[in-house]
């Protein structure tokens, strides 16, 4: 038996729920590159106002229901497997809620200025969906054709004749929510394992340019359950779900300074952005607070929020003008960030309409900084954010 247990023989998986709170298989594919899990339950905090005599607390009754809540923190991950999932999948499908849609590829027939993209055949996108060349990630701004379509910014290489775009699998919100159930293994065997079931991702995170890409995931869960206290049935478990083959680590992290921003009315790459960070605050709740339910039973989102933070350098360039004036008139801007730089290893995010907000500046340091705080955005019906794997 070791004197202690090592932080970092850690292993986390995560897997979609078909049913919420319902525990489903896992597999060595479904690991994730954990950097952090905080996990907690409780009881729910109750006054107890009956007259004891005394000054001392006689405590709670059994059956008091129990809160339970998460954060976790994971880098973003190579796609391994174009042909399956990305890691990540599951937590990206259940902050946003829509089935993901794939993109298997096609083959360009013409490509004159880099954003009007004709390809043989039928390409079988729509509008919002994610379109890869090369080391590039780019989104369908509009249909021209069964065969054309716009995209949101140019390629910086133009895809020749005959040039083939990568497979993308394209995730988008949607009004309700899917949890997923979060496997905590330690090392050795003996320890304590767990598994935190029914995860409603109440806010997600993702921060730009640090020393790898980030994800924060965090909200409300159904339940926590433990090998140590384990019973049968619970999480419609019949045994306490054993950890897949370790093997090898199943993922390439992307450094966080790679990657390309798109910002602008008519959009601009700027090669100035310093940070930024994504939040998407689904303003969830459970249903878990009717008479005669033990426990959670649904994830109840309320309005969605989706913002951007930015800040870049300002060298008194027109596009960098364009965004004050955007932010000063309230005039929409869209949004791209790509994250990666290497087929397999791209991850996109596209806010066709966000308002920025008037830029505070900041000369703290020797060079003069804008910076573009929780700049909202906005759509026509979840259509605010696009997210997308290639």
């Amino acid at each position: 038996m070791p004197c202690y247990i090592s932080s970092n023989d850690n292993r986390l998986y995560v897997t979609l729920e078909e049913d919420y709170g319902s525990v489903g298989a896992v597999g060595t594919a479904e690991r994730i590159p954990a950097v952090r899990l905080r996990a907690q339950q409780r009881m729910r905090k109750v006054d107890r106002r009956d007259k004891t005599g005394t000054r001392t607390f006689s405590g709670y009754p059994e059956g008091i229901s129990r809160e339970t809540a998460f954060e976790l923190t994971t880098y973003l991950a190579a796609w391994a497997d174009p042909g399956g999932s990305p890691a990540h999948g599951p937590l990206i499908e259940a902050a946003l809620g829509s089935e993901p849609v794939r993109f298997s590829g096609a083959v360009v027939d013409s490509c004159p200025d880099g954003r009007s993209v004709t390809v043989s055949g039928s390409h079988g996108l729509q509008v919002g969906q994610a379109v890869a060349f090369g080391g590039e990630i780019r989104f369908v701004e509009s249909i021209g054709s069964p065969q054309s379509v716009v995209l949101n910014a140019p390629y910086s290489v133009l895809p020749n004749s005959g040039s083939s775009l990568s497979t993308t699998i394209t995730y988008r919100p949607e009004n309700a929510l899917k949890g997923v159930s979060l496997f905590d293994y330690w090392g050795p065997a003996s320890a304590v394992q767990r598994v935190i079931t029914g995860c409603a991702i109440n806010k997600a995170r993702i921060s730009i340019n640090g020393d790898f890409h980030q994800f924060e995931f965090s909200g409300p869960a159904k339940d926590l359950l433990d090998s140590a206290t384990f019973e049968a049935g619970q999480g419609g478990l019949a045994t306490y779900p054993v950890e897949p083959p370790i093997g090898q680590s199943n993922y390439a992290l992307i450094p966080g300074n790679l990657g390309q921003v798109w910002l602008g009315v008519a959009p601009t790459r700027h090669f100035t952005l310093t940070e930024a960070e994504i939040v998407i605050d689904n303003d969830v709740d459970l249903r878990s607070r009717e008479f005669g339910l033990q426990g959670p039973r649904c994830i109840v989102p309320g309005e969605r929020t989706v913002s951007i933070t930015f800040a870049l350098y300002d060298q008194g360039s027109d596009s960098t003008k364009e965004l004050y004036q955007a932010a000063r008139h309230r005039t929409p801007i869209s949004a791209m960030l790509q994250l990666g730089e290497q087929p397999g290893q791209l991850f996109g995010i596209y806010m066709p309409n966000v308002v920025p907000e008037v830029p505070e500046f900041d000369d703290g340091e020797r060079r003069l900084q804008w910076r573009f705080s929780q700049s909202r955005a906005q759509g026509a019906g979840s259509d605010e954010v696009v997210l997308a794997f290639a």
